[in-house]
């Protein structure tokens, strides 16, 4: 008989013995307990909500009414705003404004962009340089040499200054952005394009920019938000009421002697909603688009 056949056999239950149970007392290192995340995001949940339903609580209670809870609710600050203080032509001056500049600054970003991230030129290290300082230079600085220039173009009072301004400001960032974004998208996909018998341009347009949807959405969302909540421009660039954009309407509502706080938080409502849908509807594609962009450039 060999010593193998003489060997007797382990059961297996003792060559893999079980694995410990657990003491029911949490280590240092283990998960920690559900209410040790869940009580300070509540807290700071509390903190944000708290905003919003003061703006909520005004806007929708009678005026003069003390009541912490918006009952018998009312709808008269919010027709007061819409059709007494022109924010009907508010909101659709700043929804003009907001589409434009998100449409003219993706477009050219992906033209600047691609060309950062797929050419190479002597001056383009001192191009991204200047691209990145001048994140550092606020809009104020920019009102008098713009007024000047809008001036001579006889384009103030012009919805279109401001659309071009906002365009200018977006820029550099956006750009950025989407040259990272480009980055990504591997080389050899627009190669095997050409080799098929793709041009340059419907190279890109067939392969490359379908993968760039998420920061395309980003970066336009970005562009969009901005120009929608930016007061600066409209202001000094508008002359005319009916010119205005929300930011400048909501100025408006504010006087040295008093302030209409019911009309004033309902116009910040009306302000607000079309930026939160916006970013409700595309905040998978921000998400992805926002970490793409960082990961490489």
């Amino acid at each position: 008989m060999s010593i193998k056949e003489a060997t007797p056999a382990v059961p297996a239950a003792r060559r893999n013995p079980p694995p410990p149970r657990p003491s029911g007392k949490h280590r240092p290192w283990d998960e920690p307990p559900r209410w040790h995340i869940y009580l300070p995001l509540g807290i700071y949940l509390l903190f944000t909500l708290i905003p919003f339903y003061w703006i909520l609580l005004f806007a929708l209670r009678p005026a003069g009414s003390t009541s912490l809870v918006p009952w018998p609710m009312t709808l008269e600050h919010f027709d007061k705003v819409w059709n007494d203080r022109s924010f009907g032509t508010y909101f659709q001056n700043s929804v003009l404004v907001g589409v434009a500049t998100l449409v003219m600054t993706t477009t050219v970003a992906l033209a600047g962009g691609y060309a950062l991230a797929r050419f190479d030129f002597k001056i383009k290290r001192a191009f991204m340089l200047a691209l990145l300082c001048s994140q550092f230079v606020p809009g104020a600085l920019l009102l008098v040499p713009l007024f000047e220039i809008f001036a001579e173009l006889q384009m103030i009072n012009s919805l279109g200054s401001v659309i071009i301004a906002e365009t200018v400001f977006q820029l550099p960032l956006s750009m950025i952005l989407i040259s990272n974004f480009i980055k990504n998208v591997p080389y050899s996909l627009e190669e095997a394009a050409w080799v098929d018998g793709c041009g340059r341009m419907r190279a890109f347009r067939v392969v490359v920019l379908p993968l760039l949807r998420p920061g395309l959405i980003a970066v336009g969302s970005f562009a969009f938000v901005h120009s929608w909540n930016h007061f600066l421009f409209a202001l000094m660039f508008l002359n005319n009421q009916d010119k205005q954009t929300i930011p400048v309407g909501l100025n408006t509502l504010m006087s040295a002697d008093s302030v209409d706080l019911g009309a004033l938080a309902a116009g910040g409502i009306i302000a607000a909603v079309p930026v939160v849908l916006v970013f409700a509807f595309i905040q998978k594609w921000l998400i992805t688009g926002f970490s793409a962009g960082a990961v490489k450039g």
